[in-house]
């Protein structure tokens, strides 16, 4: 994670403090507020985007906070206003609520900070877990080389132009019907007989395969028009 973290600070991304209480992380939410325009339409919209860079997500999530799970909960269907009331300090509305959560931890961890009913249907099942058995390679001199330097001059070029991106993304008539078929399989085929609590990822793997569409279209070219070769 931390090749990335630099990438994110040179282009101002928004981030939250990797230790933080429920309300400080909601202030932060509320103070991201921003004004954006559909470079296509001339449209202004507002929204509150804050990214979670936690790369011991077991610090950012304590131990058995249930309070701040909910409100990851609500906040990954990225609501037009989400609704923030204190016992003293009256209501606050954030208007267009998205955060980007990318964490890093150990099965063991996980396990100790998350209670039952965050597993199935709950935070779980709205995050895609990346997990490897043993790592990849044993790289005693972690340094760059020339190239991956030139490389990632280039890559941060790249991600300026993702970052001026802006407006709503649209599909081909390819990718539609590609993912109505698939989804309408997908719906009717029978899930793997696995445990029970993967049934609320099950359900929302549609978006999963959505928003992962959205990135690898904004990856590939300014067009924002995903394509079967993203759905792929």
């Amino acid at each position: 994670m931390k090749q990335g973290l630099g990438f994110l600070r040179d282009k101002g991304i928004k981030m939250a403090a990797e230790s933080i209480t429920r309300e400080a992380l909601v202030r932060e939410l509320k103070q991201s507020n921003d004004t954006q325009v559909d470079v296509s339409t001339g449209d202004m919209f507002l929204h509150a985007s804050l990214s979670i860079y936690s790369q011991e997500l077991t610090v950012f999530l304590g131990y058995n906070n249930q309070t701040l799970m909910a409100d990851l909960v609500d906040w990954y269907d990225c609501g037009d206003v989400w609704t923030y009331r204190t016992k003293n300090m009256g209501t606050d509305e954030i208007i267009g609520v998205w955060v980007n959560l990318l964490g890093a931890t150990t099965p063991e961890l996980l396990q100790t900070t998350l209670p039952r009913d965050a597993i199935g249907g709950g935070l779980t099942s709205r995050i895609i877990f990346v997990y490897e058995q043993r790592k990849g390679k044993t790289c005693p001199a972690p340094f760059l080389s020339k190239e991956e330097i030139e490389l990632k001059k280039i890559l941060g070029q790249d991600l300026d132009q993702i970052c001026m991106m802006s407006g709503e993304f649209k599909v081909t008539e390819e990718y539609l019907e590609k993912y109505i078929n698939w989804y309408i399989e997908y719906s009717e085929t029978n899930r793997p007989d696995e445990d029970y609590r993967f049934s609320g990822y099950y359900e929302r793997r549609p978006t999963h395969l959505r928003k992962l569409c959205m990135i690898l279209c904004a990856s590939r070219s300014n067009t924002k028009i995903i394509d079967v070769c993203d759905f792929d």
